[in-house]
């Protein structure tokens, strides 16, 4: 999930990401072609850009693409994959961009931006009258059973409890969210999503690449041992005698600024 988001320090490894999780990308291409339909000369924010791969895809549509980023890791390994695409390090809840793009785009990054009302404003202010928002995010109960796995560890051995980055509305509540911030939507569609974690050390790898933030306050040592149990614990559910598969869940919309 490339994103801004409001972990402190920066965990974000570009090349982790790209290596480990580049389903969250490649899942997603179908939102640019069918949902964001990119035309040529017009200008398009890449919000949570990640490593660029999605922006690069926008811009060869002849589109002029801004990504943007909260984490300079990301941003650095998608300026050095794709040349040919403007990236900035920006966060999502200091508004920056007035009025400036047609269209405003958002892979798998939202979810990180709490509180989201205030980044909803803000993406309501950097659209031109009549542009739009396309977005996927994290819905109500997305990745539930790797949380589960993850808080009853933490209970077992007898460590506080941690609250977890993210925000994953329900449909109508993202609805809310989006015609509070002056947007009418267009589409809104829930899905599941079940992901492969590529490899046996996949829940592993996955807690490594998007729950540093989360478990942060443990010392390495409880880290360590609060995924291994975590891993177990969620054995049975996620572990098809395969591969690790998430139980991802996916809001996507489509809305026009007011």
């Amino acid at each position: 999930m490339g994103n801004i988001h409001q972990q402190t320090p920066d965990h974000w490894k570009a090349e982790h990401y790209r290596d480990r999780h580049a389903f969250v990308f490649e899942a997603s291409r179908d939102l640019v072609s069918g949902w964001l339909a990119p035309q040529a000369g017009e200008s398009v924010l890449d919000l949570g850009c990640g490593t660029g791969e999605l922006s690069a895809q926008i811009a060869r549509s002849g589109a002029r693409v801004t990504g943007v980023d909260a984490s300079a890791d990301m941003i650095a390994g998608a300026r050095a994959r794709h040349p040919g695409v403007t990236f900035e390090v920006q966060n999502a809840h200091q508004p920056t961009y007035r009025a400036e793009f047609d269209a405003v785009f958002s892979n798998a990054a939202l979810h990180w931006m709490r509180p989201l009302p205030a980044v909803f404003s803000n993406l309501h202010a950097a659209l031109r009258p009549g542009g739009r928002l396309t977005l996927e995010m994290g819905g109500a109960g997305n990745v539930l059973e790797v949380r589960k796995a993850v808080e009853r560890a933490l209970a077992e051995l007898g460590l506080p409890a941690l609250v977890h980055p993210w925000v994953f509305p329900s449909p109508g509540e993202l609805a809310t969210l989006l015609e509070t911030a002056g947007f009418r939507v267009e589409r809104l569609h829930r899905f599941d999503r079940p992901s492969v974690l590529g490899g046996a050390d996949g829940f592993q790898a996955w807690l490594e690449g998007f729950g540093q933030g989360w478990l942060a306050p443990l010392t390495a040592r409880e880290r360590a041992v609060v995924v291994a149990r975590a891993e177990a614990l969620a054995r049975p559910t996620l572990w098809n005698g395969q591969d690790w598969v998430a139980d991802y869940v996916r809001l996507r919309a489509l809305a026009t600024r007011t």
